[in-house]
């Protein structure tokens, strides 16, 4: 329980001189505030000392605006159409969005005379500070990073920690991000992103603080906020995206299907299945050796394949990939206590310390009966943790992976990151309670660098296979959604944990299709609907303990999947364009209701549906029996399975099925489809469309596609013109 009242409120009465990118005033609290413009509509109000690590988790810089001091008390900087203003007693501010106000300070006054929580305040026994924002009626908050429960944060109290959620049933979370947006109420949209790798508390209208404030309270040294305008939702997340850094490519061959199971026994086990893909024509391109597949149980990961089982190395993995498959292999940042490596590190001051300066033990299934992971998987031994703040031991773990890479490994799967014990001692001085969140982003920033290195020339961009995340994680794709448990609700929150980490400045994502864990195996309905959801995601895995691969449902169900993944397949064309996309402006490649259409009351509580750039709508079925209510948005759409039109502004009572799924086109966009190939590596680069679907008369560009552009006449008409001969199916003709 947050003790509001142990929080000093600040003033900000004396200014200490303005520069043409900002200004700094001293405080009640002695602290200095610092205000600063990084852009038009992004604003920076940071309190408090700057004397710890800051991580990195900011890349844009400062830059010009207009100050001016408008009243004894009150200062405004203007960049573009927004102007932030700061009062100084008490210390607030207002962020107004060409002419009109968008965000500002709390205004729940207490019939004492005061705001109910402190616009801004500090506890200055402990590095604690708050700050709370004023929030209309109906006015919704997204982000927050990927949270499995409701998209619209309002009435909640989200906790910024990165934890192993075992699962996507409760409010933790593995990948987090203190950033929130709202749409507004009709006069532009706003962000909050809290710039530290400390544990913050969002009480987003939480109404045991202020059902009509939001306020967050944040464990670091200082109070750094960042906070945005813009017209649109797409916007904000723009904006933030520029200040924490953008989402690189990801790979032509990262979008095809990557097949896994915890796990692959022996490498012929997973060569066995490498081969019935293909005999059994199931297109997929990667292939990973999750867990244990590759590893001693005893010292799990040490860039040391399990004698006992890869002989040779290069000769088994050569046989997978000769298969056309690309070979996924699993890590962690861990390093046993029954390896020497163990011993090896500690010498060299590579792993996190205690306070005595010693190796930190950190202990996973020690206790009989706690086993985190019950009798799911094996347990995991007693282990030193890697310490990515220091520079030299960043490098080792960077370069011991060059060892794997020539042995024919493609892309490493960093799994876990977010077990750093609170008491922990790192390089750079910081503890592990301030440490603990922004790890992973390290842990993953040191593998993404590596596969830079080490990976084969015809690779592509680099990319990993990531579970945990912060702030800035988006600059090291991609996530996965952790370890969803095998049922129906299972699906439904990794459909929101995706959307909401998409909605939080994170463009990629994926799930484990039929969940990792459960009491019973999927079922062939539930799996069905997973995968064809997850055709529509940025990134498409099977995995999860037991047999995922699509012949293990019988063969009706194998022949479903067979259809959608060739229909993924042919898609790949128009996801690289949204990818281009993500990589420009931050935008996801699967777009939540409130993020794609804000304000339209109508698709906002539909929560699992979204579109899959910007041609696509996807309405996941998820509960049996093939029936979902499709909210359509403004505009006309189209049915994929009938082609027949739907005018929206309306609700469907939509039945699939189980070979068919609830997709629909865009009125006024154009489809492009590739061919029908097994791999990535049969798509012809020079000419890789076959088919253009148009949704009614086209009204948007083909941009990206140099085989195909419209023209319009003038009349409204418009004419196709392409470099080759392309099939168009005309909907709506």
């Amino acid at each position: 329980m947050i003790d509001f009242t142990a929080f000093q409120r600040i003033d900000a009465p004396n200014s200490l001189g303005s520069t043409g990118t900002g200004a700094s005033f001293a405080t009640s609290t002695g602290d200095v505030l610092e205000v600063g413009c990084f852009g038009s509509g992004v604003f920076r109000i940071r309190l408090g000392p700057n004397t710890r690590p800051d991580y990195g988790l900011v890349v844009g810089r400062l830059k010009p605006c207009t100050v001016a001091q408008v009243a004894p008390d009150r200062w405004t900087f203007t960049a573009g159409d927004a102007t932030l203003e700061i009062a100084s007693a008490p210390l607030s501010f207002r962020l107004v969005w060409k002419g009109a106000p968008v965000l500002g300070s709390i205004t729940d006054q207490h019939f004492r005379g005061w705001t109910r929580l402190p616009a801004f305040g500090r506890v200055r026994a402990t590095p604690c500070w708050t700050a709370a924002f004023a929030l209309e009626s109906g006015e919704s908050v997204y982000g927050l990073g990927e949270k499995f429960g409701p998209l619209d944060k309002r009435g909640q109290l989200v906790h910024s920690a990165v934890e192993d959620a075992l699962g996507v049933n409760t409010g933790l979370a593995y990948k987090n991000t203190p950033f929130a947006w709202s749409p507004g109420k009709g006069r532009g949209a706003w962000g909050v992103f809290v710039n530290t790798p400390g544990r913050v508390t969002h009480g987003v209208g939480h109404p045991d603080w202020s059902h009509r404030s939001y306020a967050v309270v944040v464990d670091d040294e200082a109070l750094d906020l960042f906070v945005f305008a813009g017209a649109t939702p797409a916007s904000i997340v723009d904006h933030y995206t520029q200040l924490t850094g953008r989402s690189p490519a990801v790979p032509r061959w990262s979008l095809g299907l990557w097949v896994s199971r915890a796990y692959y026994k022996t490498p012929e086990e997973a060569l066995a299945v490498a081969k019935k893909l293909r005999e059994r024509r199931i297109p997929c391109d990667v292939l990973t050796l999750d867990g244990r597949a590759a590893w001693k149980v005893e010292t799990r990961f040490n860039f040391r394949w399990d004698p006992d089982r890869f002989r040779d190395p290069k000769t088994s993995l050569a046989a997978i990939k000769a298969e056309h498959l690309r070979v996924c292999v699993w890590e962690y940042p861990y390093v046993s206590v029954h390896d020497p490596l163990f011993t090896e590190l500690a010498q060299r001051h590579y792993l996190l310390t205690d306070d005595s300066g010693e190796p930190l033990v950190f202990g996973w299934d020690t206790a009989p009966g706690t086993s985190p992971f019950g009798n799911v998987l094996t347990p995991l031994p007693e282990s030193g943790i890697v310490d990515f703040t220091n520079p030299a031991a960043f490098a080792w773990w960077r370069d011991a992976h060059q060892r794997l890479f020539e042995d024919g490994v493609d892309v490493v799967k960093s799994d876990f990151g977010e077990q750093v014990p609170a008491h922990a001692v790192a390089f750079n001085g910081d503890r592990g309670d301030r440490l603990h969140n922004v790890y992973p982003l390290l842990y993953n920033h040191c593998v993404y660098e590596a596969t830079a290195k080490f990976q084969k020339k015809d690779a592509g961009p680099p990319m990993v296979w990531s579970r945990a995340g912060w702030a800035g994680s988006q600059r090291y794709p991609m996530g996965w959604g952790g370890d969803p448990q095998s049922d129906w609700e299972g699906l439904a929150a990794s459909i929101r944990g995706g959307l909401s980490h998409g909605m939080s400045g994170n463009p990629y994502h994926s799930s484990d299709i039929g969940g990792f864990y459960g009491a019973e195996q999927p079922d062939a309905e539930l799996y069905l609907r997973w995968l064809q959801m997850s055709v529509f995601a940025s990134h498409i895995r099977v995995h999860g303990i037991g047999e995922r691969e699509p012949w293990a449902f019988g063969p009706e169900a194998e022949a479903i999947a067979r259809k959608w993944l060739a229909f993924r397949y042919r898609l790949v064309p128009y996801l690289e364009r949204v990818v281009v996309q993500a990589t420009r402006t931050g935008m996801p490649v699967m777009r939540a209701m409130p993020f794609a259409f804000p304000g339209n009351a109508l698709v906002k509580g539909f929560e699992t549906q979204f579109l899959c750039g910007e041609a696509l709508l996807v309405a996941p079925i998820v509960r049996p029996g093939g029936e979902v209510e499709v909210a359509l948005p403004p505009g006309g759409w189209y049915d994929i399975n009938t082609r027949t039109r739907h005018e929206g502004r309306q609700i469907l009572r939509y039945r699939a099925a189980l070979d068919q799924f609830p997709v629909f086109g865009r009125e006024g966009y154009a489809l492009p489809l590739g061919r029908a190939v097994q791999h990535t590596g049969e798509i012809d680069a020079a000419s890789p469309l076959e088919h253009l679907w148009l949704f009614g008369a086209p009204a948007h560009s083909l941009d990206g596609f140099t085989q195909a552009r419209i023209e319009a006449d003038g009349d409204g008409g418009y004419t196709l013109r392409t470099a080759e001969t392309l099939d168009v199916v005309r909907f709506g003709a």
